[in-house]
């Protein structure tokens, strides 16, 4: 059995040139009191997408931190970010180069989210971009030993309303 598509190869490629591009790259930043994370889905890492990404996900929506440690990416060591860093007043530090797994931290949050995402995440990795924002929420809402409190209730004073909380009478 078969069946004749004269414009296979066409219709392909005009399917793939409507197709949003995949979210290749992860930018996260995680305080260091609270464990709050922000987490961002990225096409491409530039230094502008980096400088962005703190200006409006963390500075204006938690204020200007004292400092801040990023690795050693190209994106983080340039003049807008020494130009961000100077106009709202805060230092940068830098992880060690040659030991990633020093800034442990950030390596303990990214174990973390790989495990969450492979659970929110169905079959297809191009719903990460979608499905970021469930991860989160688990993990912001999820009691930590360290504080003994949820991320959530220590950035907002108070625990979160979880959806199962709603259908409880």
């Amino acid at each position: 059995m078969g069946y004749y598509w004269p414009t296979i190869v066409k219709d392909c490629s005009d399917y793939l040139r409507k197709c949003q591009p995949c979210h290749l790259y992860i930018s996260a930043a995680t305080d260091y009191f609270s464990k709050w994370a922000e987490v961002v889905p990225l096409k491409e890492v530039k230094k502008e997408t980096a400088v962005d990404f703190i200006k409006s996900h963390i500075i204006y929506r938690y204020g200007v931190p004292r400092y801040i440690i990023t690795d050693n990416g190209k994106s983080f060591y340039n003049s807008p970010m020494d130009k961000l860093c100077e106009r709202f007043g805060f230092k940068q530090h830098n992880s060690s180069i040659y030991n990633a797994p020093a800034n442990g931290l950030a390596e303990a949050f990214h174990k973390t989210l790989g495990n969450l995402l492979k659970k929110v995440v169905a079959k297809s990795k191009r719903e990460l971009h979608e499905r970021i924002e469930e991860a989160l929420w688990a993990y912001r809402t999820t009691h930590r030993t360290p504080t003994q409190a949820t991320t959530y209730s220590l950035v907002y004073g108070v625990e979160a309303v979880l959806p199962l909380e709603q259908q409880i009478p």
